[in-house]
């Protein structure tokens, strides 16, 4: 089985391989910030607060080692300005994913030695001020046994979360029962292919693409396809560990103490596949039965 994934994954990996050589041009890009906070020192994972309340902050945890606890960071200035706190120490964190206004969706998903019976995600509130909360927390597990994984999704139409794995050669996507349950594990379910080495996710406005990165590049699949539609070249970091959509660029960090984070742009491509989605779908129909323009 071992052997037949590897060149399974060989053959999945090259269209993504080759839309990276084929001369896709790198993002133009420019530093959003730098995080102040000393503590943040692996940052692995990114989310965008949306909404009034949210005040356009960003989310990060710290990858393994650290305690249980995810860090609001103003962009403005890159000084943290709450941290969420729970007991207990985590296996593995990974990844985040947005989890609902004030919420995100923290991924305890990271298993290099696979060896874990089950991963977890937790749903943490966010946000300005310190808080120690006891989060919800829900178990998956894979189909085939255990799973490496530094990519956590939420469906924007539906909050239905997607893993990641993280394979050399090519990664796998699972999907999430749309209802979790707290009293037993949750079985994930594949979908979708995916590149070698993806180290986070995200996706596009109205959930018809979803950009994943490696340490080198970015990766645009549509969904709920994942077919490829294109790679390009992301800026040159040390370990580039997240990934989140910002308006209509993207932020890229990476690990390290005091580390920058980069905004770059999203190719043309991407916004085709976003207006394929079943959102902007929707959107398209009330624009034509109402003689309103689409948002720009």
């Amino acid at each position: 089985m071992e052997v037949r994934r590897v060149a399974v994954g060989a053959v999945v990996a090259l269209p993504f391989l080759l839309g990276a050589a084929a001369g896709a041009p790198g993002a133009a890009e420019d530093v959003a910030f730098r995080f102040s906070d000393t503590d943040v020192v692996e940052s692995s994972g990114l989310v965008v607060l949306e909404g009034p309340a949210a005040g356009g902050l960003v989310v990060t945890t710290n990858d393994s080692g650290d305690s249980g606890r995810v860090f609001a960071v103003d962009p403005d200035t890159g000084d943290t300005v709450g941290v969420t706190s729970w007991a207990g120490d985590p296996v593995d964190v990974e990844a985040l994913a947005p989890a609902g206004p004030g919420h995100v969706w923290v991924g305890d998903i990271g298993d290099n030695a696979r060896a874990r019976d089950s991963v977890e995600v937790l749903r943490v509130p966010v946000g300005r001020g310190d808080r120690s909360v006891t989060p919800e927390s829900y178990e998956l597990v894979y189909p085939e046994g255990a799973g490496d994984a530094e990519a956590l999704l939420a469906d924007p139409l539906t909050g239905r979360l997607l893993v990641v794995t993280k394979g050399v050669f090519a990664g796998t996507a699972y999907a999430a029962p749309l209802q979790l349950r707290a009293d037993r594990p949750n079985r994930l379910v594949e979908v979708g292919d995916a590149p070698g080495l993806v180290t986070d996710a995200t996706f596009l406005p109205g959930g018809g693409g979803v950009v994943m990165r490696t340490y080198s590049h970015a990766h645009l699949v549509a969904f709920p396809s994942w077919a490829p539609v294109s790679s390009w070249e992301l800026p040159q970091q040390d370990q580039g560990e997240g990934i989140a959509l910002a308006g209509r660029r993207l932020l890229v960090s990476t690990e390290g103490a005091r580390s920058q984070v980069l905004e770059v742009d999203l190719p043309p491509a991407a916004r085709t596949t976003a207006l394929q989605s079943p959102a902007w779908t929707a959107l398209r129909w009330l624009a034509a039965a109402t003689g309103r323009p689409l948002p720009a």
